[in-house]
């Protein structure tokens, strides 16, 4: 089995910055995309920003310029650095990644909230 446990979440300030991480163990065979998304209060989940192990990143419109996905190979980790954040990124953030032989796997998940 592979386990993700994320960090890094909290409450920030509008306009602050928060780096979210998302370290795997387990029977990892190797990931072939990683990536974040989030669920606010009575919204469906919805993507955030993947990672393919190509380096083919894809972000969601409401993040793009804003947002940052990278990983660390060699700590099997997916980090998410958010910059310039609103109220309207408050959500519960999961990462998702896909291994060779456990498929999809969620983690889960780490609140963020930005308030003032």
């Amino acid at each position: 089995q592979v386990h993700l446990v994320e960090s890094g979440g909290g409450l920030v300030q509008p306009e602050g910055s928060l780096r979210l991480s998302c370290a795997a163990s387990g029977r990892i065979s190797g990931f072939d995309y990683m990536g974040w998304y989030r669920q606010a209060p009575g919204k469906q989940r919805e993507l955030v920003a993947t990672l393919s192990s190509g380096g083919h990143t894809n972000y969601a419109d409401s993040v793009l310029g804003r947002f940052t996905i990278s990983r660390d190979n060699a700590e099997n980790t997916v980090y998410l650095q958010m910059s310039s954040l609103k109220p309207e990124d408050t959500a519960v953030y999961y990462c998702n990644v896909y291994d060779r032989v456990a498929g999809f796997v969620w983690g889960q998940g780490t609140q963020v909230s930005v308030s003032s």
